[in-house]
This record gives C-alpha cells, sequence and structure tokens, in this order.
C-alpha cells in the first residue's frame, strides 16, 4: 500500500486540516495519530475507541464530542510537523505494538494470531513479490478466466517473469462483475475493503455498485496486467494431462467458433464460483408467452415501466433487484423459498465525502487503518459466534449466547421496519439461526415489500403458464416478465470444463455431482501441476472480501511456480494423505459450525449434508495455511525437455 508523501500537502490543505479531520474516521486517526507521535497517551482512556455496535462505520469511536475534537487538534498538529519534515514516531508497528493499535482501532482486544497477517497486509513488514531464485528451464502457465482471481495470477505470474497467457470467454476483464449488470447490482462488502491491497481507489460511496466495480477491475487491468497476454473470446472446455510430455493439453474454443488446443506446463483455473447460473427447470416455461430469463442474464435497455415482474428466489441478487425496480413496475410479486437474515446498514447508499477522500489520499497510515477497521468488523470478528456451543439450548434459533444476541438485534430490527404488518413478519422473521445462511444488508428490501403493489409469495412454484406463474396452492399471478433470482453452480467448480488428470481420472467424476474437495481449495491428487482459485470450500461465509483469499491463494500459487522453476521441477501433485488429511479437519470443523447446524438448507451444502463452499476458518487461519508452501505435502517428479505454446 503507497504511502502519501508530505510533500503533496499544500499550504491551502493545511490551513483546512481541522475541518477535513472533522470528517475521518476516529478510530483510524488515533492510530495514526499515536505513529506521528509516540504518545502513549493516545492508547488509553478517554481517546480510546469503543466497539462497534454490529457493522456499525463507527466513525465517531463512541467517545464524546469534545473528545473527538482533541483527537482532531492534536492530529492536526502532528500532520502538520510531519509535512515540515518530522519524520513518525513509530513508522512500522509489529509485534505487540501492531496488535495494541490493531485491538485500539477495534475498540476490542484482537488476539495474536491476526499479527502476523496484518503486519504484511498493512504493509507494516515489507513484501517483495515472489520471483524465482534462479531459473532452471523456463515455465508456461495458462490463466483461464480474467476476473478477479484470473487478474491477480496474471499479475503475479508477470512480477516473477514467468511466460504466460489468460484465456477469457468474454470480450472483457471482470468477470461476474462484466457478465452480471441487473438493476441494483453492486456489493456487499465495503468498497474500501472489496479492493486489491496493492491499488487502492477513492470510491463513490461506502458500497459500490456494479459499474464502478466493473471499471475498478478494468483500470486495475491497465495498470498491473499485460493485455497482451489476455486471449478474449477464447473459452477453454477441456484440459487434460499429457503424461507422456508431461504437459496440460487445453481445447480452446476461439472467437470464430473454431478449436485451438494449447499445451502448458501449468494450469491456474479462475473461473469463480457465481460464474454458471442455475437456471432450473419449470414446468411450462416453453408456454409462458412472456420474458423469461435468469438474472445474470439481464436484457440490456429492458424497460420496466408498466410491467408485471415476477421475481423467483429471494437471496442476495433478489433483495438489490426488488427495490431498484419496485418504483418502475406495476406489480411486482417475490417468490421466497425460504426467508434470510438481514442487517441494518445506513451506509449501504451513502456516498464517500470528499474530504475523506482526501484524507486516503493524504493522511500517512490512515487509509491502512480504516481497511484494517474494515476488515476486522466485516472478517473475522464475527466467528467465534458461529461455533455451536452443545449446552446452548437455543430452541433451534441460535447456537449459543452470542448468536442468540445477533438473533435478537436481528429480529428487533425486522420487527420495527415492519411494524403494523404482521403478515409480512410472519413471511420474513427466519426461524433458523443467523448467519446459517448468507447475511444481506438492507438495501431497502423491507420498504419494497411495504409497497401496495408488491407482493410476497412462499408457496412454491408449481408452472409457469402463458400469461404468469402458478404457485403450489393454486393460485395464478399475471405477469409480463419472470426473473430468475436462482443462483449459480457454485457446488460445481470449474464446470463445464472437462478435466482428465493422470490415467485418464475425470475430476467431475471423482468429486461426482456436488461434492468438490481440494486441499486449501487448490490442488487435487491425481492432477498434477493444476491449481485452482476460489476452489472448493475457499469462500468466506462469515462475512468480508473473497478479494483478501483471492490474494491468499494466488501467491501461494506463485510460490509453488516459482520453486519449481527454481527446483527443475516437471511436476507438483498434492499427496493424497495431505489432501485427505486437510478434508477431514475442515469436515470436522464444519461439524462444530453454524453451517452444518441441523437441516439447515443453502447454497453451502450438497444434498448430504456437507458444506462444499465455505471454509471454516477465519481469514486469518487462512492466510497462515497459504503464507508459503511446504514442498512435502507434495510428490515431486524432476524437469522434462521444454517445448512451446
Amino acid at each position: 500500500m503507497t504511502e502519501p508523501n508530505p510533500l503533496d500537502l499544500r499550504s491551502e490543505d493545511l490551513d483546512r486540516l481541522e475541518q477535513k479531520l472533522v470528517s475521518g474516521n476516529i478510530p483510524s486517526l488515533v492510530a495514526m495519530l499515536y505513529q506521528l507521535t509516540g504518545d502513549d497517551r493516545w492508547l488509553a482512556d478517554p481517546y480510546r475507541p469503543r466497539r462497534a455496535p454490529q457493522i456499525d462505520n463507527n466513525d465517531d469511536g463512541g467517545l464524546a464530542p469534545d473528545i473527538r475534537a482533541e483527537i482532531c487538534a492534536a492530529a492536526a498538529t502532528a500532520l502538520r510537523a510531519w509535512a515540515a519534515g518530522q519524520p513518525p514516531a513509530v513508522p512500522a508497528p509489529t509485534g505487540d505494538q501492531l496488535l495494541q493499535l490493531m485491538s485500539l482501532v477495534a475498540g476490542e482486544p484482537v488476539h495474536a494470531d491476526f499479527e502476523p497477517m496484518m503486519a504484511d497486509e498493512l504493509g507494516f513488514r515489507p513484501q517483495v513479490p515472489r520471483r524465482p531464485t534462479q531459473v532452471k528451464r523456463p515455465m508456461r502457465v495458462a490463466i483461464i478466466g480474467a476476473g478477479v482471481s484470473g487478474l491477480l495470477a496474471a499479475r503475479a505470474m508477470d512480477l516473477a517473469g514467468v511466460e504466460h497467457v489468460v484465456f477469457e470467454k468474454n470480450d472483457d476483464v471482470g468477470g461476474t462483475w462484466l457478465e452480471n449488470h441487473y438493476p441494483g447490482c453492486g456489493v456487499d462488502t465495503p468498497s474500501q475493503l472489496y479492493s486489491f491491497s496493492f491499488y487502492q481507489r477513492d470510491w463513490s460511496q461506502h458500497f459500490g455498485k456494479r459499474d464502478e466495480v466493473e471499471a475498478y477491475l478494468r483500470d486495475m487491468a491497465a495498470e498491473c496486467v499485460d493485455h497482451s497476454v489476455i486471449r478474449f473470446g477464447h473459452e477453454v472446455t477441456e484440459a487434460e494431462w499429457d503424461e507422456v510430455e508431461r504437459l496440460w493439453q487445453l481445447r480452446v474454443t476461439e472467437p470464430d467458433g473454431g478449436t485451438a488446443t494449447v499445451t502448458a506446463d501449468v494450469v491456474i483455473t479462475a473461473t469463480g464460483q457465481l460464474n454458471r447460473p442455475k437456471m432450473p427447470d419449470v414446468a411450462g416455461a416453453e408456454n409462458f408467452d412472456g420474458l423469461l430469463f435468469h438474472s445474470a442474464r439481464w436484457p440490456e435497455n429492458l424497460d420496466l415501466t408498466g410491467r408485471r415482474v415476477s421475481v423467483v428466489g429471494s437471496g442476495a441478487t433478489a433483495m438489490q433487484i426488488v427495490p431498484a425496480i419496485a418504483g418502475d413496475v406495476e406489480a411486482l410479486t417475490v417468490y421466497q423459498r425460504s426467508p434470510h437474515w438481514i442487517a441494518p446498514s445506513s451506509d449501504y447508499f451513502r456516498p464517500i465525502d470528499s474530504d475523506v477522500h482526501w484524507l486516503n489520499r493524504h493522511l500517512p497510515f490512515y487509509r491502512r487503518w480504516n481497511r484494517f477497521r474494515l476488515a476486522w468488523t466485516f472478517n473475522d470478528r464475527v466467528h467465534p459466534s458461529l461455533h455451536v456451543d452443545p449446552e446452548w439450548d437455543g430452541g433451534g434459533r441460535s447456537i449459543n449466547r452470542a448468536n442468540d444476541r445477533h438473533r435478537q438485534y436481528f429480529s428487533r430490527y425486522l420487527t420495527e421496519q415492519l411494524d403494523g404488518r404482521p403478515d409480512l413478519i410472519a413471511k420474513t422473521l427466519p426461524d433458523y439461526p443467523p448467519y446459517g445462511k448468507r447475511m444481506l444488508l438492507d438495501n431497502g428490501w423491507f420498504a419494497a415489500l411495504r409497497e401496495p403493489h408488491v407482493e410476497l409469495v412462499t408457496d412454491g412454484i408449481a408452472e409457469l403458464t402463458t400469461t404468469g406463474v402458478r404457485a403450489t396452492d393454486g393460485t395464478e399471478r399475471p405477469a409480463h416478465i419472470v426473473v430468475m433470482a436462482t443462483g449459480f453452480e457454485a457446488r460445481r467448480p470449474l464446470y463445464p470444463i472437462a478435466v482428465r488428470g493422470r490415467v485418464g481420472r475425470v475430476l467431475h467424476e471423482i468429486w461426482g455431482e456436488e461434492d468438490a474437495r481440494a486441499y486449501l481449495g487448490v490442488t487435487a491428487p491425481g492432477f498434477p501441476n493444476l491449481f485452482l482459485t476460489y476452489g472448493p470450500n475457499s469462500n468466506i461465509g462469515h462475512g468480508g472480501s473473497f478479494i483478501t483469499i483471492a490474494e491468499c491463494q494466488v501467491r501461494y500459487i506463485a510460490d509453488l511456480v516459482c520453486t519449481m522453476i527454481e527446483r527443475d521441477l516437471a511436476t507438483v501433485e498434492c499427496k493424497q494423505e495431505v489432501h485427505d488429511r486437510y478434508n477431514r479437519e475442515l469436515d470436522e470443523a464444519h461439524a462444530q459450525m453454524i453451517w452444518s447446524y441441523g437441516d439447515m438448507r443453502s447454497w453451502y451444502r450438497n444434498a448430504a449434508g456437507r458444506v462444499v463452499t465455505n471454509m471454516p476458518w477465519r481469514v486469518a487461519d487462512y492466510w497462515r495455511m497459504t503464507r508459503r508452501v511446504e514442498l512435502a505435502d507434495f510428490d515431486i517428479e524432476g524437469a522434462v525437455v521444454d517445448a512451446r505454446w
């Protein structure tokens, strides 16, 4: 993370410093103030920020106005000294000192397990991109996909000096953010956190919308990735291991419809988890005279004015679509299979003030601490409350005391928002513990449901008729447009690519229909030199930014590739016992967590009840697991004669 330069501060900015600091986040300012001055008094009461309630932005740190004013005044004095050439007293805190500052910003104790990760993530411990220390032979890497993970992989290979090519089925970068452009589409993680650690942006609002996220990815690709290696309009349909040559043979469909075969020493898959729409078979679909489509295939320039629209689904996508279109349509029907827990968010549509952008750009350490604060709030902070307490009797509605407090808080918010509508309260109040399914943020969902032309239906869909949708209770509701917000093939990684490894082993036959497994979510026995991003069990179900996980995985894969180059290795293949032990420990951990609780139904679990998408680990745990490669986890083979693309 690039640190601001004091020379960038102009005299007119210094004159208005106090005015700008009023817009700042107090916990981040206090940490910055300590680093600039080294004065221990800022670490104690009355200046110590309080813990944020739930996912609140906590800009005031829970401190009284006079204390906040004192902090801002002291920060202005310290910043003017810094601009005049006085170096920070604590430029790179690590160890106990960093841990103390992390706890200060979080407003609660942060465990020492988090110090190594945050020292790196915050830039206080220098990070050097992985490059081979010696090159004994060239290595050729094929990357499938140019979304978040694919761009990270391409950048990592470029920094390592490794020859690579990226195959992208679309005409531009962006992955799921390119393909999904339905109304209301955006992030439900703060944009300052849902961003690359090395590539920051002045986001227009706290939770960026799709167009801004897509533009961010395009900008990152333009500045950090060699576009000449990306082959747009090229879709990989098959990958087969050549045992004799010890290479991967990729079957690629080209833009003109023709096919080509490409060889690579290493294949990195970056096809994403929310990539292939899941379109259920609905009886009578062929008879429907209206417009039927999946939310990920929203038609360009679709005019909803005066239309009757049915949205099938009530998860994250539907929750973004419904409030966004409710004001345009004549009637809106939402078909809900099961309700979701919804958290309040005062920041969901709130723009980021220009003074905050200025603080991020010009204040030393401030952006780093703001990012940490968001990471703590939206990542591992909630993790302890997701473990089942065997002594706790929550009547099936909570799994421990903390989880029950969450339930009470979210229930109270729901009933407040739907006051006077007992019918909607009965339909939308979940009967399972919070976090059992993906948590959602209120973006106007409850307000939209209250509209007189919006109806929430909890009966299933029996069939489509020529003019609408018939529910299982026999009621038919007219519709001009039916939107299937039914999710993606998240339980089928790499689908529909056919992957064949050693002795013709087919990856999807080994995994079965919905039981994918991989070591660290990255690699599997029988498939040498095949490395996955966003593979099985690498989703973070307790919240936060997947980009953090993607950076962990790509760093690990880059370490593997560079190790192969340094040691003249032709193949690395995860050992079966290593793979099995990891997945056994993963399943054992999940057995004690919320997503495996009772008969919870979600896209996280397969038909047998096994959690196949989420990891049970904290982000800090996964960071440690993927920090560096243990070559002892792999069977290795020596090099072969080189061949070109």
